[in-house]
C-alpha cells in the first residue's frame, strides 16, 4: 500500500491560497488538500470489501483518517466504519445512505418486511412510471416513452461514471416535470472528478441523440428527428454553468482563461446556428469568469471534455431539421 502521509500541499489546488506544511484542508476555500489520495485508498477498500477481505479493508479505510480534518463527515463516517468492520458489523454504503427506510420496524414485520424492502428498493423503477406517465399524457405514449428513455440514458451517464471509479451511488431518482438526479457521496473527491461525473450525463445524452439521429436518416420517421433534437437542446441547456445543472459543476476545475474560452466557444455556436440555448450557457460562462472559485492552475483535459460535448451536442442540432426544443 503507497503512502501519501509524506505529500504536502504548498498551496491549495483550487484557489491557490498558500496553506502550511501538514495543513489537511485550505484556510481559505475548505479544499480537502489530499482528496486525491482519500480516493485512491476510499477506491481500493470498497474493492477489497467486495471481495470479501475485510481486513485490508479495514486498513486501507484506517490510512485515510490522517489525511482528512478529524470533524469532517467524510472522517466520521470512516470513523464509525472502521469501527463497524471491527466489530463485524460493517456496511458498505456512504453517509448518505447509511440510514436505509425503517431498518428496525422492517425486521418487526416478520415475513412481510423484506417484501416492503424490496418493493422499496424499486423505487427507482416507480419514479421512471411516474415520470413516462406524466409525459404520456402531455405528449403521447411514444413521445413521452421516448423522453423518458432519453432522461435515463443521461442520468446513467452520471451513474456509470461514478461506478466505475469506485465511488457509491444510488441508481437515478425520476421527479415528474423537474427532471432526474443520481445521488452519490462526492466528500473528498477531486474537483476534477466532481466536473467528469457531471459532464458525463450530457456526453451520455450526445450519444443517446446521435443514436436517434441515424434512426431518423435512415428510416425519416418523423419521431426519431424530434427525440434527437430534443435529447441535443436538453443536454445543452444542462451545460448552463450555474445552480443546478450539470456545468455548475463541469466548469469547477477551469481557470479564468478556461471559462473564457468556454465563453467565446458557446457564443460563437449560438450565432452561427441560431440556437439560444448555447447564448445561455455562454452567459453562465461569463457569470463564472467572476466568481470566487476560480483556480489558479489550468485543467486542459476538462476543458476539452467540456467544449467537446458542447461542439458534439451542436453539430447534431445543426443537422435535424427544426428549431430550439425537438417536440
Amino acid at each position: 500500500m503507497t503512502s501519501f502521509a509524506s505529500d504536502v500541499s504548498q498551496s491549495c489546488p483550487r484557489c491557490g491560497t498558500a496553506v502550511a506544511p501538514g495543513a489537511l484542508e485550505c484556510g481559505q476555500c475548505k479544499t480537502l488538500l489530499h482528496s486525491d489520495a482519500v480516493e485512491q485508498y476510499a477506491a481500493h477498500a470498497r474493492s477489497l470489501e467486495a471481495h470479501g477481505d475485510l481486513r485490508q479493508a479495514r486498513e486501507y479505510w484506517a490510512a485515510c483518517l490522517p489525511l482528512l480534518p478529524p470533524q469532517s463527515q467524510h472522517a466520521i463516517w470512516i470513523q464509525r466504519h472502521v469501527q463497524e468492520l471491527d466489530s463485524g458489523t460493517h456496511s458498505n454504503q456512504p453517509a448518505s445512505s447509511t440510514s436505509k427506510p425503517g431498518g428496525h420496524w422492517l425486521q418487526k414485520l416478520g415475513p412481510i418486511g423484506p417484501i416492503l424492502l424490496g418493493l422499496w428498493k424499486l423505487k427507482f423503477l416507480w419514479s421512471f412510471v411516474a415520470f413516462f406517465g406524466l409525459y404520456w399524457q402531455l405528449w403521447g405514449w411514444q413521445f413521452g416513452l421516448g423522453f423518458a428513455l432519453l432522461v435515463l440514458f443521461h442520468e446513467m451517464g452520471h451513474f456509470i461514471d461514478i461506478k466505475r471509479r469506485g465511488l457509491p451511488a444510488d441508481m437515478p431518482m425520476f421527479l415528474p416535470g423537474l427532471g432526474a438526479y443520481v445521488r452519490w457521496n462526492a466528500i473528498g473527491v477531486p474537483l476534477e472528478t466532481r466536473a467528469a461525473v457531471s459532464l458525463a450525463g450530457p456526453l451520455a445524452g450526445f450519444f443517446a441523440a446521435a443514436i436517434c439521429g441515424v434512426l431518423w436518416f435512415q428510416t425519416h420517421y418523423g419521431l426519431w428527428a424530434a427525440l434527437a433534437r430534443t435529447s441535443a437542446w436538453f443536454n445543452a441547456l444542462n451545460l448552463i454553468p450555474l445552480w443546478i445543472f450539470d456545468g455548475s459543476k463541469g466548469i469547477l476545475p477551469l481557470s479564468r482563461l478556461q471559462r473564457a474560452v468556454v465563453v467565446l466557444v458557446s457564443a460563437g455556436l449560438g450565432y452561427a446556428l441560431g440556437e439560444w440555448v448555447f447564448g445561455l450557457v455562454a452567459i453562465g460562462a461569463g457569470v463564472r469568469l467572476f466568481t470566487h472559485d476560480v483556480p489558479s492552475e489550468h485543467n486542459n483535459s476538462i476543458t476539452a471534455y467540456f467544449v467537446s460535448v458542447l461542439a458534439g451536442l451542436a453539430i447534431i442540432l445543426s443537422l435535424i431539421p427544426g428549431h430550439g426544443f425537438g417536440r
